[in-house]
């Protein structure tokens, strides 16, 4: 009943009294085709760059044209740096140049603005200037997400070496369902990377790879050049088998919650160290609190949460990890928010974030990362399962008004997992279209 209803609404006819409702259908966003440069069209830029941001810009081959607010041309992205505001006076800028270039953009069009993370401003009234753009980047998301435009902030200590690939993946369709984010750069010394292929010769491992995302992780790692061993559960080796053959990827069958786990792993890695680790592997088993077994309840917390934690921790200790190691952990929109009848999985997705935070300021100044995706509403099997209309409000409640797929989730883990990224740290990062829902 539920897919011939979903038939139906989809249909020509169903379609048509939906937009005689005055429900429009979603636009398709556009999505990396893989190639590079990742950014293959001029952006717009709010005014002439900086030295500094030229270098930027230049390195990560982005060809830019100024803004003139008589201009016809449309373009699909724009850069606004802010970094140089200090009073309440200089948000003007904002209204100016965003208000000017609303009509100037394509849809599934990028927007990026640059500022000082607040914390390392010594200034008050700059400090309280660089927080305002955080509130005007989340509101013009939700604006601009009708036309299919994302709107990111990227905060950071300088401009310099460091935010070249984070600008370059906000700014391009590998962010395509990610907008209202902020994401904080770090100073480091600035590893370069060729655009294409960026993870050659690098030896990556994801968990729960068989299907769904974490088959779409593999892919995704892979096509940047990296050799995949994908892990999971033994009753899902065939698919896992299918998954990684066109890969030529190895195939670990184990229990991650297991004794046995690590030392599957180790062998499989046969001496060479891991270079990205992808903790993706997760379960839910949804009831309310009162009426949870005991078992729902250690099955969630203990593959979601203490397996990553157990693994990371006995591969570093071990020296399997490399000096740069990457360690990227999926959490989600429930982690964050809480929903009703998965206290389990909420606490466990909860923890995952509190997890990487913590790590990441054991690893700070190491070369090793660690950074976790935040989920929303992802199109899979999991999601096929939900009845019609709670699955149709769940794809709606964002600004881009649509589920995302499984390769916007692996985009946002090859970001993190890029060498160049090691400015990335402790980042919990939501690929959620900007969830209604979380924080």
């Amino acid at each position: 009943m539920s897919k011939m209803i979903e038939n139906l609404f989809y249909s020509k006819l169903g379609q048509s009294l939906i937009g005689a409702m005055g429900v429009k259908p979603p636009i398709e966003l556009a999505r990396f085709n893989g190639q590079a440069p990742w950014v293959q069209s001029p952006i717009l830029l709010a005014h002439a760059p900086s030295p500094a941001l030229q270098a930027v810009l230049e390195q990560a081959k982005i060809a830019f044209h100024p803004f003139q607010a008589d201009s016809e041309q449309r373009q699909d992205g724009a850069l606004l740096d802010a970094t140089e505001f200090k009073t309440p006076a200089d948000l003007t800028a904002l209204k100016t140049f965003f208000s000017g270039i609303n009509k100037q953009l394509n849809t599934s069009s990028h927007v990026v603005i640059l500022g000082l993370n607040p914390a390392s401003c010594d200034d008050i009234e700059q400090a309280s200037v660089m927080e305002a753009l955080n509130g005007f980047t989340r509101s013009l998301a939700k604006e601009f997400g009708r036309k299919a435009i994302t709107v990111n902030l990227l905060y950071c200590d300088a401009i310099d070496a460091a935010i070249t690939t984070p600008i370059n993946f906000l700014l391009s369709h590998r962010s395509a369902y990610i907008s209202g984010q902020p994401l904080y750069v770090t100073h480091t010394s600035g590893t370069t990377q060729p655009w294409e292929k960026p993870l050659t010769g690098q030896l990556a491992l994801v968990t729960g790879a068989a299907q769904g995302i974490g088959a779409s992780i593999a892919r995704a790692l892979s096509a940047e050049g990296a050799t995949i061993i994908g892990l999971d559960i033994p009753a899902a080796k065939d698919a896992l088998q299918a998954t990684l053959a066109p890969l030529n990827g190895i195939a670990v069958a184990t229990d991650i919650t297991s004794e046995q786990a690590v030392e599957d792993i180790i062998n499989a890695l046969a001496g060479k160290p891991l270079d990205i680790l992808v903790h993706n592997a997760g379960v839910t088993r949804d009831k309310t609190i009162g009426r949870m077994p005991e078992h729902y309840w250690d099955m969630a917390i203990n593959i979601n949460l203490a397996a990553p934690i157990n693994i990371t921790r006995a591969l570093d200790q071990q020296s399997h990890l490399s000096n740069h190691a990457r360690v990227i952990c999926i959490s989600s929109i429930s982690g964050l928010a809480g929903n009703v009848g998965q206290t389990n999985y909420s606490a466990s997705k909860s923890g995952v974030a509190g997890y990487v935070r913590k790590q990441a300021s054991l690893w700070a100044g190491s070369g090793k990362t660690i950074n976790a995706i935040a989920p929303g509403f992802i199109e899979t099997q999991m999601t096929d399962q939900i009845p019609f209309m709670t699955r149709e409000l769940g794809r709606r409640m964002n600004s881009l008004s649509q589920g995302g797929q499984p390769e916007d989730v692996a985009q946002g883990v090859a970001l993190f997992a890029q060498p160049a990224s090691e400015g990335l740290n402790g980042q919990v990062l939501r690929v959620c279209g900007q969830s209604l829902i979380g924080a």
